[in-house]
């Protein structure tokens, strides 16, 4: 199986599960369902889950709690970009290609289809954890654990503030990278630690590369994010791109310039091929990925 046709396979999976976990609602609070449906299923790269389910292969771990973790991980990404969308927050009115959820529904709702996100994941794998014997359990709740650390205001959140925060003003590349790590390097680096739970190799070599590769790669993803934003076409994104100028956003492509990131792009991809290749065959997947990420256009 080549490498695009087994993410197509994984995305797939993925797809099916969450339809599954998220069911329509024919209640009172219906809405809240359609519009928590309307983000979560709009498409996008799945890139979270898949890299959850690929960790969790590499270190021998169970398949069926992988793919209910990095579920549970989609979840809280996807709420947190209805929340970033708001008005409150970056103002947007299109993602993935369609009108963000506030624009669809109006703000309240997708607040509060935001929320409820967060309460699925969380929901979902508290009760997983629940239903295994004691042994199993708690490498779920440890899992758990990684998954509302990276969540938390010491991960997604905390970024989230550092960047607003950060708008208009003159910052290092320190804060800049530390808003990268928190903002978004958080919940790429959550799949291998999530893993690391799961197949209770917290304190093996293995997980340790692994996460030592998807921090490169969170840093990865945001610097071409960057690039995209200032060179991409806003057909193949699905969103509005020179957002960070237009907003005065402290983006390393504004402090550094896009050269300075273009190089640092290259150097992280190259650190993830090796760290990919450290596992023989079975790191094929992560260092096409890596590839895949460094390549993107979307």
């Amino acid at each position: 199986m080549t490498f695009k046709e087994q993410f197509r396979e994984y995305i797939d999976i993925v797809n099916a599960k969450l339809d599954e976990l998220l069911p329509e609602k024919d209640n009172p609070q219906g809405n809240v369902y359609k519009a928590m449906r309307y983000s979560l299923l709009a498409g996008g790269k799945r890139i979270r889950p898949v890299l959850t389910i690929a960790a969790t292969k590499i270190l021998g771990g169970c398949d069926d709690a992988a793919l209910l973790f990095g579920c549970a991980l989609e979840m809280i990404h996807t709420y947190s970009l209805i929340h970033d969308d708001l008005p409150a927050m970056d103002n947007d009115d299109l993602r993935r290609g369609r009108p963000t959820c506030h624009i669809e529904f109006d703000e309240a709702t997708a607040i509060l289809a935001g929320d409820a996100l967060l309460n699925k994941a969380f929901e979902i794998t508290s009760a997983a954890a629940s239903g295994l014997p004691a042994e199993n359990a708690l490498a779920a709740v440890k899992a758990i654990a990684a998954l509302s650390d990276a969540s938390g205001a010491e991960g997604m959140i905390g970024g989230q503030i550092v960047d607003l925060e950060s708008e208009g003003k003159e910052v290092d590349e320190e804060t800049v990278r530390y808003m990268y790590k928190l903002k978004t390097g958080c919940l790429l680096s959550a799949p291998a630690r999530m893993a690391a739970a799961i197949s209770k190799k917290e304190d093996s070599d293995e997980a340790k590369r692994l996460i030592e590769y998807t921090d490169a790669i969170g840093l990865a993803f945001q610097i071409k994010d960057d690039i995209l934003d200032i060179e991409g076409d806003t057909a193949k994104l699905g969103k509005a791109i020179g957002r960070d100028e237009k907003e005065d956003k402290r983006s390393l492509a504004r402090v550094k310039g896009i050269d300075y990131c273009k190089n640092l792009l290259s150097e992280l991809t190259d650190k993830a091929i090796s760290l990919a290749e450290s596992f023989g065959e079975k790191g094929d997947f992560l260092k096409e990925l890596a590839i895949f990420l460094l390549e993107r256009d979307y």
